[in-house]
């Protein structure tokens, strides 16, 4: 089983986040569809380079995944893009901060390693919430300082907003210029909605994706909601049979990997059973008690079979030591 596979399973949100923007050439897209357009016209969007390393703290994974990209800009000068994907159920009212910490780590680790000038870093936060975003962009408002104390302090404070991708009010015909990125960004509008019947539905009047990231966004879209009805959106595709195909072949695949990691946690456990049984009547035999039939011991979980084998283990051992 590939990687990218063993990861939507596990996290599916996160995985097909770093799976489809780790390609500079999709990230590039993103970005100029959705940072302002001052910003997008002086960068040299062919130099655009993945940088490795995540900012994210471990205890944060699971709300939060993030990207770095180097860029070269106007005048020479090298930027940086921070792509944060924020996936919570709930919207982050601390993200300004969260992000000034990550900017400074990017800042500190251009720092040690090259010294100045430092890189202007550039963030745009995608939020794939089921509410809408209602939490300022701009740090400073963390503060909520009246009039009287702002213009006296905001010289003193940190100052920088946050560009913002807001899923929760993705219009696809609207907010989405290039046809794949459409496809993408609604896909994983409706995987967190759970309403992904609705999403192939509309899939048919969309353009095809390319293969390998056609089925990418089938097993992302299975993993994300598991009671999904396969057969009943197959009917929905008859007049779209490569994407038919596709879905019904990726959920063959899913139901037959399943099928056969099932198979194979039975016989394991089959085969742990067969041990704690054997060691379990032997020191039945040993101490003269008697031994539990087959019969007896087959309706036991592994769990409890284990607990027998202790116990007696544990008296065998307190005769022996008495002894």
């Amino acid at each position: 089983m590939e990687d990218i596979e063993v990861e939507l399973a596990a996290h599916p949100h996160d995985a097909y986040f770093k799976d489809v923007f780790s390609d500079p050439v999709r990230a590039a897209v993103l970005f100029q569809e959705h940072l302002p357009a001052p910003v997008v016209e002086r960068m040299d969007w062919t130099s655009l380079q993945l940088m490795p390393g995540s900012f994210v703290k471990q205890s944060l994974q699971q709300a939060h995944s993030d990207l770095l990209f180097s860029i070269q800009a106007a005048e020479g000068r090298s930027c940086r893009l921070y792509l944060l994907f924020e996936h919570q159920t709930t919207v982050d009212e601390m993200m300004p901060l969260r992000l000034l910490g990550y900017i400074l780590e990017i800042l500190f680790t251009h720092a040690e390693a090259h010294g100045r000038p430092l890189p202007p870093v550039v963030p745009l936060v995608l939020h794939q919430g089921p509410d809408r975003w209602v939490v300022s962009p701009c740090f400073e408002d963390l503060f909520a300082l009246p009039a009287s104390l702002a213009e006296a302090l905001m010289p003193y404070l940190p100052k920088f907003r946050h560009a913002l991708l807001d899923l929760s009010q993705f219009d696809p015909q609207q907010d989405a210029a290039d046809e794949q990125m459409r496809v993408v960004l609604q896909l994983m509008k409706m995987a967190r909605l759970k309403r992904l019947a609705e999403f192939f539905v509309w899939m048919l009047d969309q353009a095809s994706l390319p293969d390998e990231l056609l089925r990418k966004s089938l097993l992302y879209a299975l993993h994300t909601d598991t009671i999904l009805d396969v057969e009943q959106i197959a009917h929905t595709l008859e007049h779209n049979p490569k994407l038919k195909e596709e879905i019904m072949s990726t959920a063959a695949v899913l139901i037959a990997r399943g099928k056969a990691e099932g198979e194979a946690k039975g016989k394991a456990e089959g085969e742990a059973r067969g041990v704690v049984i054997g060691r379990l009547t032997f020191l039945q035999e040993m101490m003269h008690l008697p031994v539990s039939s087959g019969e007896e011991l087959s309706g036991l979980e592994l769990a409890e079979l284990e607990g027998r084998f202790r116990d007696l283990q544990g008296r065998y051992e307190a005769q022996f030591k008495r002894a």
